[in-house]
């Protein structure tokens, strides 16, 4: 069920993750599956709707930064550092977990994810629902497994339907990719994920730019080679390909294009999105394009790849992941 974010809501969703039932909410990046992080039975539900692997950890969502002694063994300086310069806002934090943390929550491993949203809905609920200090809310991204994320209250029930409690409307997504992540399992940062905060973001309150995952480093949400895709096959096609393949009639069946910078040809028969060529509007409205164009039933969607230049990092690694096939 859809509802408006009044405070009349607020309280319900609240008492509704306090009783083990599941709740998404809006964030500033895409929507969460919302489940009582302490409470291990309501965050199995989260596991079960999605279809989500057992070892593939979730991110717990907290009111604020005074709450990470209550999940964290120890948060070194430049973790802190990081939550002052973002929190609230899209990042992620692996940290060492504390004993009390559920094995649920972090995959069986020894680290925890956590993060403090700054969308005034996702803020209202968690310090609604916080009434210990300790609490919070494990919330992956709320889509099936693998799929598309949703950047909309529609996206999440067109996934669910009455699968959750309850949905909070609030509106599209700020910036409709997911918070970058960066682990601590000692005093060097790792960046695990590409998101809403760029590597210069990083690196400006670091020092320095965090060293890239290796074998060995922490799983975390949004990391496996397959990720973010629509139920049609894609193809992710450099400019000079996809203009080719569309200048030879290489379209077979029903394609559906999704271009940033190229027109659609006169004589092209398919589904054609004309894409931002901003690279925060690209993101914005990214898993909303995949999403429609998954709609259309083509027999394949062909991706036009964006720029290289640095600002599109995180929506590269999102549409290799989107069009992987292994």
């Amino acid at each position: 069920m859809i509802v408006l974010p009044n405070p009349e809501n607020i309280d319900r969703a609240a008492e509704l993750l306090r009783s083990g039932r599941l709740v998404s909410f809006p964030t500033e990046t895409v929507y969460g599956l919302g489940a009582d992080a302490r409470n291990p039975a309501a965050v199995q539900r989260v596991f079960a709707a999605k279809g989500r692997p057992a070892e593939h950890p979730v991110i717990v969502h907290l009111a604020d930064a005074s709450a990470l002694s209550h999940w964290a063994r120890s948060i070194p300086a430049g973790a802190q550092a990081l939550a002052a310069a973002f929190w609230p806002g899209p990042l992620t934090l692996i940290l060492p977990r504390d004993a009390s943390v559920p094995d649920v929550v972090t995959g069986g491993q020894g680290t925890v994810g956590l993060r403090v949203p700054g969308h005034p809905v996702a803020r209202a609920l968690l310090q609604k629902f916080a009434v210990r200090g300790g609490d919070g809310v494990a919330a992956p991204s709320a889509n099936r497994f693998g799929g598309v994320s949703a950047t909309t209250a529609q996206h999440v029930e067109e996934d669910f339907g009455d699968e959750i409690a309850l949905i909070l409307d609030g509106g599209p997504c700020q910036h409709g990719i997911e918070s970058t992540i960066v682990a601590f399992t000692n005093d060097e940062p790792v960046l695990l994920r590409l998101g809403a905060l760029s590597e210069g973001d990083l690196a400006q309150v670091l020092g320095h730019a965090p060293a890239r995952a290796r074998a060995g480093a922490p799983r975390a949400s949004g990391t496996l080679a397959m990720h973010y895709a629509p139920r049609t096959p894609a193809r992710l096609m450099p400019r000079d390909e996809l203009v080719s393949a569309l200048g030879r009639g290489k379209a077979k069946g029903h394609i559906a294009v999704l271009a940033h910078s190229i027109s659609q040809p006169p004589l092209f028969e398919g589904t054609w999105f004309d894409a931002p060529t901003q690279d925060a509007a690209y993101a914005h409205d990214l898993y909303a394009n995949l999403r429609a164009l998954d709609a259309r039933a083509a027999d394949e969607i062909w991706i036009e790849a964006p720029p290289d230049g640095p600002e599109w990092s995180a929506v590269r690694d999102r549409l290799r992941r989107a069009t992987h096939r292994g």
